[in-house]
């Protein structure tokens, strides 16, 4: 039993530092100490709009991909379109191999490109 209530005090705990503190705008609630207002930013947060490229580059393979028909991933914040989940599975795998320059890139990694 005194588990259940520690558990419920630290559950309670974190709802309310997401809701009301730090992690509110991960949570999407107003404009909380990070907002734009306090902070002096120029642009409401509400006004800003993201548009996805008319194509891309897959990281994996190297084909070009259109983002509407694309398998994306998240990686640090950046958005990465794949051909297929094989590629998007590799990647979510290992970013960093596909991430480096590209003359740092071993051969070996490259094996699966689709045809």
């Amino acid at each position: 039993m005194e588990a259940l209530l520690y558990f419920a005090l630290w559950a309670g705990l974190i709802f309310l530092m997401m809701r009301f503190g730090c992690g509110a705008h991960v949570m999407g609630h107003g404009r909380g100490r990070h907002g734009s207002h306090e902070s002096g930013g120029a642009r409401d947060a509400e006004t800003l709009h993201w548009v996805p490229p008319d194509t891309d580059v897959d990281p994996v393979c190297g084909k070009t991909v259109r983002p509407e028909a694309a398998k994306p991933s998240v990686h640090d914040g950046i958005v990465y379109y794949f051909c297929s989940g094989e590629c998007r599975g590799l990647f979510e795998a290992a970013p960093e191999i596909y991430l480096r320059p590209k003359a740092a890139s071993s051969p070996e990694h490259k094996d699966h490109v689709h045809g």
